[in-house]
């Protein structure tokens, strides 16, 4: 680290080679041995063992042996050798001694080896050195065989590009582009083209002009130079006039053999132009890219290319939108997620039947056992058909239907997502309620997941509003709770056994064995409405009675809050029935039915059969419901028929609000300034001008217009950021300026010498605690009385985790003899650098809550008063986003419970949940609760909580 290096060599520290003995296998050995010892001799070089006797033992040994293997070896120790002295900074007097063997290899007949050495003098950085050799690296530029003159030009352009090269080689543009005139060899030309790309750009350029028309015919790596070439010409720093002449040539390579190629084609010409022809030249490129290609990496980074031309040419990236689709047909889960992020980006209502179409055909296809992750790739599916819906609502009749089916899916996570689309198509159509109620009621028994039937059981007793509709739901509920009570008692308090000859086995009703049943396919079952029996209980019958009896193999399971849910929705419907049915016998027979399914879960819940007892809240809302029969009114039937709907509407009215309030804030709007030029294109002079010229130009002159042009950073922060590191009356003042990036910290430390002495050997010695990481090794430097010095220092990040940098400034001065020291304030690095505001789903917020195994649990203590105002603080501090709508916290009850969420720039999350209780004396109790994934994050995010939450200026 203390020098340049150009070559890495894996050390064995456990076996360090003596100097004495490889000089000796050196003097002595074969070819083979002499190898073996110049790999030993490399290794220790670089590895800071300076060994300064082997040289001349290796000049008098070495340079003439004959193997390739030790020639070669030779030229990487020659590279790696100390070539200068330490002291005064001239090269060593003994380093003339092998510029008469690297003369000799130039003349070499062997091609190898001039190949090699010629590779070799790329890196050798010394003028005295290189200076006897021009005249027989020249010579090489005419070798008859291609590998000596491609080093040769390599060779030739590393020379000229060092401090003194345009006096070593003067005419180095001139031969080298003489070269390229007459090359044959691919990598040959390429070398020649990029050194006059490098060095003479003006011949380079007109090279490329004069062979515009058979750039096509290049080879593929010529070609690369090419666009290169064209990019740095035509750049924002170039800023040609004939830019169009350029862009043909672009245009010209996207048909080109070669993918990599065509890829840095359509990139140029997206940087290049912002014209509709060759932007959209540019997309169906990446299509075409992202159909051929195999590699799973290539088709995420062209997707990537494709997410930036939506967000420039959105109106270009329409006309694509089918060609991205094709892309879902890889297995691969991150580029189908990619694909559907874009494609519902860019959707239109003209283009919207056809995504929606080709979406359902997906579906469809994932119901074969030979697609990999199905579940997951179905989930992701239905997500973007439901996104497609909400924003054309118009397309929901075509899919609703098909997406239904799948409502029993094993994948729980992939039928949520089905019916919590299937809630809101039925609020947002109105037209589609009474044929999604008529399939929702012939399905519901096909549903195995418990949140699944809750939501379905709201829908079904929400939007079941004709007679035939609502006693079907409740034939349907009552069904598939099964017959009652849930299990009998003896009078001798045993459980009646169905094995007993006068009851037969389906119409006896024991309590669950809770042991696991196989059935007839070969599955596992809990067993639950029927006691095993040792004669004749057969397991088909379990698996039928399981098939159609879906609640109450869950409520038989335990679960309760679904026996809760099943109270409530048999309470609606049965308060619906009492409305629209005539007959009040029927509807008492329908309330006596309901009541005794609720009489016989508070019943179960009570027993002792089952391992856990029914809770506190499932008990209260069932006997709340059981009460509700008994004695309904009508503000009690205002509530529960019309209440429940009015929440769940206003819902999606704040959710799309809030959808609408986000994409607004997204929107960029480029002002320009007043008194900037603009150009009337319809004054400009169109001779010559092609299509693409023309819209090209008048793309720029919006560009201009609109101010996309001028995009000057925000200075406003940066005072800011500039910390004071020493005081004023030291010697020597500080202050760094600190850069955050994604992955790394720069600091720019500004020095002042304040004395009127010279400071010498003045070194900023830094270190880190945390997960930071120190890239550059300090340097010495000379600092002249009273002035100043700007040190750059480099830190690496791995982790969203609270660092610290600290450090001194060490120095010596003339008058005394022992080092200075100047300590440096501490450099604290804010996790708030690292985290930014970020949305995700509820259920994606509980499904990671559950997950994530680090919480750091903090509790709350503030001089805020208010629950609102609380909040706010904690949100304004800890830079993370609100999960939870503001309709939900408003409203003064003296509790609130928000849920917060942001995410790291290494893609951490950071969940918070924020509880607090305002006391009696004013005062807020509670707890603020972080979790995550890793423990830096949670632990760092707590410790900002803690320091910020009392409020005011702390």
């Amino acid at each position: 680290m203390e020098k340049p290096c150009t070559l890495l060599v894996h050390f064995d520290k456990g076996s360090p080679a003596m100097a004495n003995e490889i000089k000796a296998e050196l003097e002595s050995g074969d070819g083979p041995a002499k190898a073996d010892a110049m790999r030993r001799a490399i290794s220790l070089l670089l590895n800071g063992e300076p060994l300064p006797h082997l040289f001349i033992t290796v000049v008098r040994y070495v340079q003439s042996c004959d193997d390739h293997a030790v020639q070669k070896l030779l030229l990487l120790y020659l590279e790696t050798v100390d070539k200068r002295d330490a002291a005064t900074g001239k090269v060593l007097p003994e380093m003339i001694l092998i510029c008469q063997n690297l003369r000799n290899n130039l003349q070499s007949p062997n091609e190898y080896i001039r190949g090699v050495t010629l590779r070799f003098l790329c890196r050798l950085a010394e003028p005295e050195l290189l200076e006897p050799l021009v005249p027989s690296i020249l010579a090489n530029l005419d070798h008859r065989h291609h590998f000596v003159r491609r080093h040769a030009l390599s060779a030739v352009a590393a020379i000229y590009r060092r401090q003194h090269g345009d006096q070593l080689i003067p005419d180095a543009p001139e031969l080298v582009e003489r070269s390229l005139a007459s090359e044959q060899d691919a990598a040959a030309r390429r070398n020649a083209f990029l050194m006059l790309l490098a060095s003479a750009q003006d011949r380079a350029v007109a090279y490329l002009l004069t062979n515009a028309d058979r750039v096509a015919e290049w080879p593929d790596l010529l070609q690369m130079a090419a666009v290169d070439l064209i990019c740095k010409v035509c750049g924002p720093k170039g800023g040609r006039a004939d830019k169009g002449r350029y862009i043909k040539i672009i245009i010209s390579l996207l048909s080109a053999p070669s993918s990599a190629v065509v890829y840095e084609c359509a990139g140029a010409l997206v940087s290049l132009s912002s014209a509709p022809t060759a932007v959209r030249a540019a997309a169906n490129t990446y299509c075409q890219l992202l159909s051929s290609q195999s590699d799973n990496n290539v088709k995420l980074i062209i997707l990537d290319r494709l997410h930036e031309l939506r967000a420039s040419h959105r109106e270009v990236m329409v006309d694509v939108v089918m060609d991205v689709l094709r892309a879902l047909g890889s297995p691969n889960v991150d580029v189908r997620k990619k694909v559907l992020d874009l494609v519902l980006d860019l959707l239109t209502p003209r283009n919207v039947e056809e995504v929606v179409l080709y979406l359902k055909k997906e579906v469809v296809k994932t119901q074969a056992a030979e697609v990999e992750k199905g579940g997951e790739y179905r989930q992701m599916l239905v997500q973007a058909i439901h996104s497609c819906a909400k924003k054309y609502p118009e397309v929901a009749a075509s899919v609703v239907h098909l997406l239904m089916d799948f409502l029993g899916d094993p994948n729980v996570a992939a039928a949520h997502d089905v019916v919590l689309f299937v809630r809101e198509i039925i609020e947002t159509n109105p037209k589609l309620r009474v044929s999604i109620i008529q399939r929702l009621i012939d399905t519901f028994y096909q549903i195995r997941a418990s949140r699944v039937c809750i939501c379905a059981l709201w829908i079904l007793a929400e939007y079941a509003l004709s007679l035939s509709e609502v006693e079907s739901a409740i034939s349907t509920i009552k069904q598939c709770v099964g017959d009652l009570p849930f299990y009998t008692v003896s009078e001798e308090g045993e459980t009646t056994d169905s094995s007993k000859p006068s009851q037969p086995v389906v119409n006896s009703v024991t309590v669950s064995s809770r042991r696991p049943a196989v059935l007839a396919d070969g599955t596992y079952a809990t067993q639950s409405a029927a006691t095993e029996t040792a004669i004749s209980a057969p397991a088909a019958s379990l698996g039928s009675l399981a098939s159609t009896q879906n609640l109450r193999s869950l409520i038989l399971s335990g679960d309760f809050f679904l026996a809760a849910a099943v109270a409530s929705n048999l309470t609606k419907l049965v308060l619906r029935l009492e409305e629209v049915q005539p007959s009040k016998v029927e509807a008492n027979k329908a309330s006596t039915g309901a009541l005794l399914i609720m009489v016989s879960i508070l019943q179960l819940g009570e027993s002792s059969y089952l391992p856990h007892p029914i809770d506190n809240d499932s008990h209260a809302r069932i006997v709340l419901c059981v009460r509700i029969l008994c004695n309904p009114g009508d503000d009690v039937r205002k509530v529960w028929l019309q209440s429940c709907r009015q929440s769940f509407v206003n819902m999606l009215a704040e959710k799309q609000f809030r959808e609408t309030e986000e994409m607004k804030a997204k929107a960029q709007i480029s002002h320009a300034q007043p008194d900037d030029l603009i150009d009337f294109y319809h004054l400009k002079s169109r001779m010559g001008m092609s299509q693409l010229e023309l819209e090209d130009a008048v793309q720029d002159d919006l560009k201009a217009a609109t101010g996309q042009f001028t995009k000057d950073a925000d200075d406003t922060n940066k005072l800011n950021r500039i910390l004071q590191l020493t005081g004023f009356s030291d010697p020597v003042y500080a202050e760094a300026f600190v850069t955050v990036h994604h992955y790394d910290i720069v600091l720019d430390v500004t020095v002042i010498n304040r004395t009127k002495e010279t400071l010498q050997n003045l070194c900023l010695e830094l270190a880190t605690m945390g997960d930071l990481k120190l890239v550059d090794r300090p340097q010495n430097y000379t600092l002249a009385p009273e002035s100043s010095k700007q040190i750059r220092a480099n830190i690496k990040v791995s982790s969203t985790e609270t660092g610290v940098i600290f450090g001194n400034i060490v120095y010596e001065t003339s008058n005394v003899m022992e080092r200075s020291v100047v300590v440096l304030n501490d450099i604290h690095i804010d996790i708030m650098d690292y985290i930014s505001p970020a949305t995700c789903a509820d259920v994606a917020f509980r499904n990671m809550w559950a997950e994530f195994e680090w919480e750091n649990k903090v509790a709350v203590n503030t001089v805020i008063q208010d629950e609102k105002e609380f909040l706010d603080h904690i949100i304004k501090s800890t830079n993370m986003k609100c999960l939870t709508p503001l309709s939900a916290l408003d409203g003064e009850c003296g509790f609130l419970a928000a849920n917060l969420y942001a995410k790291s720039v290494f893609g951490e999350d950071a969940l918070v949940n924020i509880s607090i209780e305002k006391q009696p004396d004013g005062k807020l109790s509670g707890y603020i609760r972080i979790r995550s994934k890793t423990q830096g994050i949670a632990l760092s995010l707590g410790d900002k909580i803690t320091l910020k939450q009392k409020g005011g200026s702390s």
